[in-house]
């Protein structure tokens, strides 16, 4: 079970009071444990500015970026790919998060506090990787935040074809239990990567309705090892 950790200092406000036409929504705070739950709970999550001593950015997107959990698709190729992944649940944390802050992909804003903070994060219970394996090699994955039916996606990497890909279907698999009408996969925004795989755009306030049941809707059974040939494969 997740530890809760103390409560955050910082008060983000109500939601329904965001403006309505920006995605950052508040500026400041700390990344404590508390004070990210807290973010999450709202809503919000944290993004660097990108300039040095900047403080730190909350988002909630206009148009906010989820995956359907019935809307997953799954091309023919990516079935095939499937079964030479083995899909592994927080074995390797710490690296998926330093893979996805590799200076060298584009637009990489994972710096060493945001990566520290997660760690902790993932200590307490609150924060999980989605890893796919490849003969003993770490070929792919994804991090984020759990809490409740809430999974809120941060970011992924692949080093293999489709190995993020094979541990975003694990992920929708494992979420996909007899709460999937109240969980919620969140993914910030969508990009095009997203939308081939079934990611659509809501607006803040149809989110903002639907997280209340997802935070209250039970955890589900994330942790679960699937082996080349052996993991069931979405529809």
């Amino acid at each position: 079970m997740p530890v809760e950790p103390p409560p955050s200092r910082w008060a983000f406000g109500d939601p329904s009071a965001y403006d309505e036409l920006d995605d950052l929504v508040a500026i400041g705070a700390d990344l404590e444990p508390g004070t990210l739950l807290e973010a999450y709970r709202r809503g919000l999550f944290p993004m660097p500015s990108g300039a040095r001593g900047d403080p730190m950015y909350w988002f909630c997107p206009v148009q906010r970026g989820v995956l359907p959990l019935h809307g997953l698709r799954v091309s023919r190729s990516l079935r095939r790919s499937m079964r030479d992944f083995e899909i592994r649940v927080d074995t390797a944390f710490a690296e998926v998060v330093a893979r996805c802050a590799d200076p060298a992909r584009p637009s990489g804003w994972i710096d060493r506090e945001v990566a520290a903070a997660y760690q902790r994060l993932h200590e307490l219970g609150w924060a999980h990787s989605v890893e796919a394996w490849r003969d003993g090699r770490l070929a792919g994955g994804l991090y984020g935040v759990a809490i409740g039916g809430l999974f809120a996606g941060e970011s992924m990497f692949h080093a293999e074809r489709d190995a993020s890909k094979a541990a975003l279907v694990a992920l929708v698999e494992r979420l996909s239990d007899e709460h999937a009408l109240d969980r919620l996969l969140d993914v910030q925004w969508v990009t095009p990567h997203l939308a081939s795989l079934g990611a659509i755009e809501v607006p803040r306030a149809a989110y903002l309705r639907r997280l209340p049941a997802a935070l209250a809707a039970p955890a589900p059974d994330l942790v679960r090892v699937d082996r080349p040939g052996q993991g069931r494969v979405a529809p």
